[in-house]
């Protein structure tokens, strides 16, 4: 499974958490490109991703799997996982969270909407499980505002 890196913070400032994550989307919304990505409150990188107003989301080769398994398993709570992984932050084009010099494909988003998921919106009683302690995500939506992906996404892009 190829996951990907939300990191939300200040690179200048050295004020920054990374978390890897498996659910979002990417579209279109109110006429902006947006990336939507949910976090729970219990994660260290909530509190970054509510302080700051940008951040950013990293794909990597495969062979950065490991570095990603660190970064989603362990807490920044709990020391400098960051560079436990091996990764290497970078200051990003457009927005103050940082980037990464090994990712393949990254996405700077300003953050535009938040909403919390809502137990009572749920259609299928299925999803419930998906929270047993109650902790539901919150969503946020990031208006794109740079994008640069190594030459491979490119072809991809341009072939499509």
């Amino acid at each position: 499974t190829q996951h990907l890196l939300l990191t939300s913070g200040d690179f200048a400032q050295r004020s920054f958490n990374a978390m890897t994550i498996g659910w979002g989307s990417l579209g279109i919304m109110w006429g902006r490109p947006f990336v939507q990505v949910v976090v729970r409150p219990v994660r260290y990188t909530y509190e970054f991703t509510e302080r700051y107003d940008t951040f950013t989301v990293c794909a990597f080769p495969l062979k950065y799997a490991k570095a990603l398994n660190l970064l989603g398993a362990k807490s920044g709570r709990d020391g400098d996982k960051i560079a436990q992984s091996g990764l290497h932050p970078v200051a990003s084009l457009k927005v103050a969270a940082p980037s990464y010099a090994e990712a393949e494909l990254a996405l700077e988003c300003r953050e535009i909407y938040w909403d919390d998921i809502d137990r009572g919106h749920f259609l299928d009683a299925g999803i419930e499980g998906k929270y047993p302690r109650k902790d539901y995500h919150r969503i946020y939506y990031g208006q794109i505002v740079a994008a640069y992906a190594a030459p491979r996404y490119k072809a991809r892009a341009a072939s499509s």
